[in-house]
């Protein structure tokens, strides 16, 4: 993507928010504020049958275990009138420890000091200026990107955020056009805005990740997707993604068909990439139940690239593992409940399993994993909204540590304007 042509299109947003005072009323009307409370309990046992030598396991962390409350300040305004729309969406995250240790922190939840110590406390803004002129609008500041190529990361207290530059176009029926420019990002667990670089590098290079692609609804059954995305001098990637939905008997069955081809650009600095990562998942959903089996095969030199910290759009992005290394084959099965089904709406339930083998890192990848999850969402009266979830993780390597993972996660929205 034009990285010029992006910056054209962004800087004049500066130049149009002074409008906004003079055209204020849907700036006004359709803004919202909505602040998130969450409070999260992380705990971890390390389990050292593979991965580790004695030696190292007998000083390593045997647990990590943290207890912390999270707030998210969400303000999005409308656009003024007239042709051109401005407005500007503001966030303000903030994290505090309410039990930690030196001996146990490091879960993710809060920033860890140089003496091993969880922080007490963390906090962070953003801002953000938008412009909409017909269904395209023009983002410039804090996002939050969810596209096949980079998905920012939300599962511990506070959400990784990004700086940049996005536009979104829906101005052709059934099609969603997306193109953008980043140059730094916070991970979920500091206040410090750095530079991009792919996950597991550790050399003191970066550069500017551009984006763009397109999803396409073909009828009601048949979703299109592809993007492209480029980490400066290190990695280029394609996507391309199918979903189908066919009505089979009393249910549903639904195939999700997804194909990345990543490779090294420029100075390379991460090494040499090459490789095709084709997974796809059946799912079939009936009076409640969803039934789902996949396979996922990578091959070619090294493992998929990503940026750092951020959420692989893999089904194997999973509690703990991501299965995404050099040559390896995954299979997964799964299933989930929905209690609306027996007369509890916002009750949930699912469960997976995922082996993947064959793969190539330091040395042989053979891992599995097993993953389960029980949430409800009440959905009436004083609390609707309040939510509770619970996580319990399994996972097993014969190359990283093993570990046994519980997580409960209660969120409550409460919506302010």
């Amino acid at each position: 993507m034009n990285t010029l042509l992006i910056r054209g299109a962004v800087f004049p947003l500066f130049a149009l928010l002074p409008l906004a005072a003079a055209n204020a009323e849907g700036f006004v009307e359709d803004s919202k504020l909505k602040l998130q409370l969450r409070n999260v309990y992380f705990n971890e046992n390390f389990r050292d049958e593979h991965g580790m030598s004695a030696r190292a396991a007998s000083t390593a962390k045997s647990e990590r275990t943290e207890w912390a409350q999270g707030f998210l300040l969400d303000y999005q305004s409308g656009f003024t009138t007239g042709t051109v729309g401005v407005g500007i969406d503001a966030m303000g995250l903030s994290g505090f420890r309410l039990d930690s240790g030196r001996g146990r922190s490091g879960t993710g939840l809060m920033p860890v000091h140089d003496d091993g110590r969880a922080a007490d406390a963390f906090a962070s803004a953003g801002v953000t200026a938008k412009a909409r002129f017909a269904k395209t609008t023009v983002k410039y500041g804090t996002l939050l990107p969810k596209t096949p190529v980079l998905i920012y990361n939300d599962a511990r207290l506070l959400p990784q955020t990004y700086q940049g530059a996005q536009v979104t176009s829906t101005d052709i029926d059934n099609l969603t056009l997306t193109g953008g420019h980043l140059d730094r990002f916070k991970l979920r667990d500091s206040t410090d805005s750095v530079p991009l670089v792919p996950d597991g590098y550790s050399g003191d290079k970066s550069g500017d990740f551009n984006y763009a692609g397109a999803d396409y609804k073909l009828g009601k059954n048949l979703r299109l997707s592809y993007f492209h995305g480029e980490l400066e001098n290190f990695y280029r990637q394609h996507f391309a993604g199918i979903q189908h939905d066919l009505p089979l008997g009393p249910g549903v069955l639904t195939s999700d068909l997804r194909y990345f081809r990543s490779s090294d650009t420029g100075s390379a600095y991460s090494g040499k990439i090459d490789n095709d990562m084709l997974s796809g998942l059946l799912s079939y959903a009936v009076a409640g139940h969803t039934f789902n089996a996949g396979y996922q095969k990578l091959s070619g030199d090294a493992g998929l690239p990503y940026i750092s910290g951020a959420t692989v759009y893999s089904f194997s992005n999973v509690g703990i593992g991501k299965f995404i290394e050099e040559d390896e084959k995954t299979w997964m099965l799964g299933y989930g409940y929905d209690f609306a089904k027996v007369g509890v709406p916002g009750l949930t339930f699912s469960a997976r399993y995922l082996s993947g083998t064959d793969g190539k890192s330091d040395s042989t990848v053979n891992e599995w994993e097993r993953d389960a999850e029980l949430a409800y969402v009440v959905q009436s009266g004083t609390f609707k909204g309040l939510g509770v979830k619970l996580r319990n993780y399994v996972y097993r390597s014969d190359f990283s540590r093993g570990r046994d993972s519980n997580r409960v996660y209660l969120t409550y929205d409460i919506v302010l304007w």
